[in-house]
């Protein structure tokens, strides 16, 4: 694999630069290997096309069949293909707390009609099983041998010798009992309150408890604050590296834990509760207080899922699901441990190099240079950072720059998701200290990273920045930081923009285009988002950039609308778009008019898709395609071209309602033919032509691997981009 200047070269395969000519000579249509196919009605019954969606909920399960494909691939190493699978794990956690509410409900209530169904909820649980058995199953006899192969094994207690299991035994009394504290249940001690997620043990007793009742059932909760996994030291491991499960740690000594009673059956059990915060942003005074009352109870929402060891008895099992009122197909029986995400504690537990990915280490931004003022090189072009095959730190010696000039006076930002490393926070503090005028726009209802901005923006309040939470009913979802410089007698701009979070964690793990620019246009038009932002005040007209829920949707469909005109009085036509997710219905239906009225169309969607492809006389002209790879793909990339004419856009939005009509979000042009070319080359035409971590949508709504029909790998467009922007390539020093 080489890189050229003149495009990307895989192998003897060259992708030039005409960005026309590849898109009309890439060829998708592949067999299939199946996942899952489920079809909805859209609710637009009257369409004359007769499209028919593909269910949200199901193609969000399909996803996270491609992304445990990424577990089953014996090239990929060892430790990473565990990774992966917890990564699957932790997904399902999310859309259980999520998604799965509407259905079970609609099934506790016997709905018949609607969105949500009884069948809609025994569809999606039935979906959730197979891939749960499939994670299973796959750790068990692929992952479970291959780390005995190379002496790394999880043991069992029945699988202990007399040394490790005096060990684990020192071990318990001294780590782990004192903080047990076991339930056990009668009038005076209802079933307790289990937290989200949390893992705890269901004990049967026989006997009689001190008071001479014979109360048979016990509640043992596992700490959070223990580690899941213990290493066991080398005097009773050897040459092996052993672990041992805090919950099999439990389990050895449960006897120990009920003094004069018997231990009969015992099982694992975690329950998964509905996790989306409920609060009313227009009858509440103070939205902070409100979601930091709110964080309080989401360890305690309704209950939709329950997960029980596999050897779990009926009884309990029963007893289980009684009390947390969930119907049969809500019950998951694992073989295994019962929270597989625990298990990124092993590989870093491990550290092993040599079963994990070589290290990638990204280059410096290419189009800025070290020792020169950033202001003076925005002066003479725009600079494009694309993520994480270029570092993050470009960004953030951009703001450092600007803290630390003299002549900076202003300094405003959106903060959605920055996690918690504390550089950019610091930096604005450091830039609160200096005297500057800092605005932070902190959205506080960003999904489970609530609690985490609310801190934040407590403590930026208390060092003097201006805090502002956005609009009320609406998430600020824009990404954007604008700099006020003084510079002779003018005040001048600039800006950065971004189609992800200002995270520096995620910035080196998702795939983004960051935009630093001195544009007056943009710059002025961020200014009044800003205004907007923290007044409310009426928007003005914005000379560059669409932003919703204004006229972000309106302006995407009439751009989709004004290509399918000019398709049906022949001109060529063609429509590329990346994204995370495609579920707005009103842009589906353009686009499928689109598609019929001759425009060519190629959409990159890494996960929900409700549009189906290549179906005939519906969507002939539509392909769909999700790229699976090392770095989640996060970018926003869409591209309309009319002839000779073309028009990019990058995005912090997806094709989803929520984007387009309850978020704050920012679309705006990239206007400079030569870096236009470089997004077109790099964030579609590459991934277009991938041929080892792409899926295609076939018409049945199933995705078939692109490299199960080559036989040989071709090219992925992510490691031909790190091969390209690896810190210290060839193209670095040429």
């Amino acid at each position: 694999m080489q890189v050229g200047a003149g495009g990307v070269r895989y192998d003897s395969h060259t992708i030039d630069t005409n960005f026309d000519q590849n898109l009309r000579s890439t060829s998708l249509r592949l067999p299939s290997t199946r996942l899952h196919s489920n079809l909805r009605s859209p609710s637009d019954s009257t369409n004359p096309r007769k499209l028919i969606l593909l269910d949200r909920d199901h193609s969000i399960l399909a996803f996270n069949e491609r992304v445990l494909d990424w577990a089953y691939r014996s090239e990929v190493p060892l430790l990473e293909r565990l990774r992966y699978l917890c990564i699957v794990s932790s997904n399902l956690d999310e859309f259980f707390e999520v998604r799965a509410e509407p259905h079970l409900s609609a099934c506790q209530r016997q709905e018949r009609h609607g969105l949500y169904t009884c069948k809609s909820f025994t569809s999606l649980a039935g979906a959730a099983h197979s891939l749960v058995a499939r994670q299973y199953a796959l750790y068990n006899d692929l992952l479970t041998p291959a780390l005995a192969n190379n002496n790394i094994r999880i043991v069992a207690h029945g699988e202990r010798n007399t040394e490790q299991r005096r060990w684990v035994k020192q071990y318990f009394e001294r780590e782990v009992r004192p903080l047990l504290i076991p339930v056990g249940l009668d009038p005076s001690h209802p079933f307790p309150q289990v937290a989200n997620k949390s893992l705890n043990f269901i004990v049967r007793l026989g006997g009689q408890d001190a008071f001479g009742r014979a109360n048979e059932i016990a509640i043992v909760k596992v700490p959070r604050v223990l580690p899941r996994l213990i290493r066991l030291p080398k005097k009773v491991s050897g040459s092996s590296e052993l672990f041992v499960s805090l919950s099999s740690v439990i389990r050895a000594h449960l006897s120990d834990l009920f003094a004069g009673r018997s231990v009969g059956e015992f099982s694992q059990f975690r329950v998964t509760r509905h996790s989306d915060l409920a609060v009313d942003d227009d009858d509440v005074k103070n939205l902070r207080m409100a979601l930091r009352q709110g964080l309080q109870h989401r360890h305690f929402g309704q209950a939709v899922r329950l997960e029980v060891s596999a050897s779990c008895s009926d009884h309990l099992a029963d007893f289980l699901q009684q009390q947390f009122d969930l119907p049969e197909p809500a019950v998951y029986r694992v073989a295994g441990p019962v929270n597989l995400v625990r298990l990124t504690q092993l590989i870093d537990l491990l550290g092993h190099s040599h079963l994990c990915f070589p290290t990638y280490r990204a280059s410096y931004p290419m189009a800025l240079s070290h020792g020169r003022s950033f202001f003076e090189q925005l002066k003479l072009q725009d600079v494009l950072i694309h993520q994480p095959f270029e570092s993050f730190d470009g960004f953030l010696d951009f703001l450092h720059e600007a803290v630390h000039d003299p002549q900076v006076l202003a300094i405003k930002q959106t903060i959605y998701r920055t996690g918690s490393d504390t550089r950019l926070m610091d930096l604005l503090r450091e830039a609160v200290r200096q005297g500057k005028e800092v605005m932070v726009v902190v959205e506080l209802k960003a999904r489970f990273d609530e609690e985490v901005n609310i801190n934040w923006a407590e403590m930026l309040e208390s060092i003097g920045a201006q805090v502002v939470y956005g609009v009320v009913g609406l998430k600020t979802h824009a990404k954007m930081m604008l700099v006020t410089r003084r510079e002779g007698r003018r005040l001048v701009r600039y800006g950065h923009l971004s189609t992800g979070n200002y995270n520096p964690k995620t910035a080196s793990l998702y795939t983004d285009v960051s935009h630093l620019t001195a544009d007056r246009m943009l710059t002025d038009d961020m200014e009044r988002v800003f205004v907007h932002l923290a007044s409310h005040s009426r928007l003005p007209r914005l000379s560059r950039m669409l932003l919703a829920p204004f006229d972000l949707h309106r302006k995407f469909v009439a751009k989709i609308n004004n290509l399918a005109r000019q398709a049906a009085q022949g001109i060529a036509c063609r429509i590329v778009a990346k994204m995370n997710a495609l579920t707005d219905e009103g842009l589906i239906h353009a686009l499928v008019d689109a598609g019929h009225n001759g425009v060519q169309i190629d959409l990159i969607v890494r996960g929900a898709c409700m549009l189906p492809a290549q179906v005939p006389g519906v969507t002939d002209n539509i392909r769909v395609r999700s790229v699976i790879g090392r770095f989640l793909e996060h970018s926003r990339v869409f591209y309309f071209c009319q002839g000779d004419a073309q028009q990019l856009y990058l995005s912090s939005a997806d094709w989803m309602n929520r984007n387009m009509m309850r978020r704050v979000e920012l679309a705006w042009p990239i206007v400079d033919p030569g870096q236009r070319q470089r997004i077109i080359d790099e964030c579609l035409v590459a991934y277009l032509h991938d041929g080892v971590d792409a899926w295609d949508l076939l018409p049945d709504g199933t995705y078939a691997r692109v490299a199960s029909r080559n036989g040989s790998a071709t090219h992925g467009a992510q490691a031909a981009l790190m091969v390209r922007y690896r810190a210290g390539s060839i193209d670095q020093l040429e």
